[in-house]
């Protein structure tokens, strides 16, 4: 599956074809970004954009991710491949969460040609990655750089890559136990029904009177449910309840875990 993200592309300067009369300039100070395989021109970019290739972020990460028992899941090329992603899981940290709801910790890298997105390292658990590249479910760590030449940081890309998996890692150990074991309250659901839009209060409430949600962990598959499947994706309060949705309902789940204790 990776052979399709990992084509080669090259840079080649943008001349500036001037009207009659003016000299031909060779430094516009831009350049295209250019697929060789095809000849196909992925975009044209300033000379301040410094070209990472697909091929060189996986090779990089494949090997750590593999030491780690990390299996590739998905990879998707977007346009006409200025844009793409890959998934990949890691089945020996399954956390059985219902009956039918097993995740795994999973890890998504992605990169773009175009300057739509940097080098993106996004961890968590996904319920869903839209055809555009969203992201939607668990986000635990996400690491984002510019394709910029002053941007050094782009060459710590293996430490980032370890230090984001051990952070999903950790989130499968601590946070999604106290989602499952502690149980929602009535204030709870009113403080829910608060992220969402004031439009989709019809469509939330009847998702929570249909899957009665019980536990905290019940309670955010209500929400992803909605998101995922409810909603006009196209609309920018949605994509803001996205955001926020695990942070928020982890914070009451632990807010509510220490009362209990106490």
């Amino acid at each position: 599956m990776l052979e399709k993200v990992m084509f080669p592309v090259t840079e080649i300067p943008a001349i500036g074809k001037m009207p009659k009369g003016f000299k031909e300039r060779e430094n516009t100070g831009y350049k295209f970004i250019m697929r060789e395989d095809t000849g196909q021109i992925l975009s044209c970019m300033t000379n301040d954009y410094k070209l990472v290739k697909n091929e060189t972020i996986v090779n990089k990460a494949k090997p750590i991710i593999e030491s780690n028992n990390g299996v590739l899941k998905e990879v998707r090329s977007f346009g006409t491949g200025n844009r793409m992603f890959t998934k990949w899981e890691f089945p020996d940290h399954k956390v059985k969460l219902s009956k039918n709801d097993v995740m795994s910790p999973e890890i998504v890298i992605a990169n773009s040609y175009n300057g739509v997105v940097g080098v993106n390292i996004i961890a968590g658990a996904f319920r869903m990655i839209c055809s555009n590249g969203a992201v939607i479910g668990i986000i635990a760590k996400k690491y984002t750089n510019r394709h910029l030449k002053s941007n050094v940081s782009l060459d710590n890309l293996d430490s980032v890559i370890e230090d984001t998996m051990n952070k999903t890692k950790l989130i499968f150990k601590d946070e999604f136990p106290i989602l499952m074991d502690t149980q929602i309250k009535e204030n709870h659901i009113v403080k829910f029904l608060e992220m969402f839009p004031i439009q989709t209060n019809e469509i939330v409430t009847q998702k929570l009177i249909t899957d009665k949600p019980k536990s905290f962990w019940d309670l955010f598959n209500v929400g992803t449910n909605v998101l995922t499947h409810n909603v006009n994706r196209n609309v920018q309060a949605v994509h803001s309840v996205e955001n926020q949705l695990y942070p928020k309902i982890k914070r009451m789940a632990l807010k509510e875990a220490k009362i209990a204790v106490a």
